[in-house]
């Protein structure tokens, strides 16, 4: 993932997140996936991301999703405005703007606004959460959990992800090409372009490549692995910590959708009640999101 100028990539780190087994740590953040998608309160989605920042915090990769969560609000701010322009549902109009051509009578609602800023932070919400997942999760682990299922799909994922620290260098590298030309390196978009263009045909051209170097080992008639008996893994109390976060997380986020906990509709009118059930919700996300991280014995530095 690309945040400002700098590519991240997991790398091992002294963390409760980092020290679970890479099949726990995914399915814990999947289980805060499903709680942004399900989950549609205002004030329990700023919960949730207020809670993903801790955790990010808590794995020492706290400044990576800062950064990650400006780069966030540039593709929030469209979402609410493009919302806004479009929605006709909303009954309290507070802004007139005319006849916008193809998007109709420009009647700005209080609902639309609504409904954009609650679309928005559950976008942001989930690229906060894959950036969390893919700087604090071992791929390699978790390639090798898959390999067992499906031989050529762990391939295809394992090949992905190491091409993209070489297309990260090659457009370093191309970009440094163009600034040692004699009339210098050319800016705004016509450049941006030109840059991606090269690096998308070099990819191309490495793609293939690899599979005919593939094809020539003799990938294409590979078979499952025979299975062999190894030693079982036992589980850290990381993995268990980290396996009940999960559950928990779930269950508060069915018990929220369905138990009128976090009760939330945007049109015809805002319907948003805070309750002491919603304001339990909210402090028992964050308790169950963070919780592992408090146990720190044996892996700090």
């Amino acid at each position: 993932m690309f945040t400002g100028t700098q590519p991240f990539f997991y790398r091992r780190l002294s963390s409760p997140l980092h020290a679970a087994r890479a099949g726990v740590g995914a399915v814990w953040a999947l289980a805060l996936t499903v709680a942004a998608l399900v989950l549609f309160d205002p004030l329990v989605l700023l919960a949730l991301t207020l809670a993903v920042l801790g955790a990010g915090f808590g794995a020492r990769i706290g400044h990576p999703l800062a950064r990650t969560l400006r780069t966030a609000a540039i593709v929030a701010v469209p979402i609410v405005a493009i919302n806004v322009l479009v929605s006709r549902d909303g009954l309290t109009v507070f802004a007139r703007l005319g006849d916008l051509g193809p998007f109709g009578q420009g009647d700005v609602t209080v609902e639309a606004v609504v409904y954009g800023t609650v679309i928005a932070l559950k976008v942001t919400l989930l690229i906060l959460i894959t950036t969390l997942a893919s700087l604090a999760v071992d791929p390699d682990e978790l390639l090798r959990a898959f390999r067992r299922l499906s031989f050529r799909s762990a391939l295809t994922a394992s090949l992905s992800t190491r091409m993209i620290p070489l297309l990260a260098a090659d457009s370093g590298r191309l970009a440094e090409a163009q600034r040692t030309r004699p009339g210098g390196a050319p800016t705004g978009a016509r450049a941006r372009v030109a840059l991606l263009g090269a690096v998308v045909s070099g990819s191309l051209d490495r793609a293939m490549d690899v599979a005919a170097t593939l094809e020539l080992r003799g990938f294409a008639a590979s078979r499952r692995p025979p299975h062999r008996s190894h030693p079982s893994r036992l589980w850290s109390r990381h993995d268990i910590a980290f396996a009940c976060s999960a559950v928990a997380i779930l269950a508060l986020t069915v018990l929220g959708r369905f138990g009128g906990a976090a009760s939330f509709q945007a049109y015809p009118l805002v319907h948003m009640p805070v309750t002491a059930g919603t304001l339990a919700l909210c402090a028992t996300l964050i308790v169950a999101i963070l919780l592992p991280f408090c146990d720190r014995r044996g892996i700090d530095p």
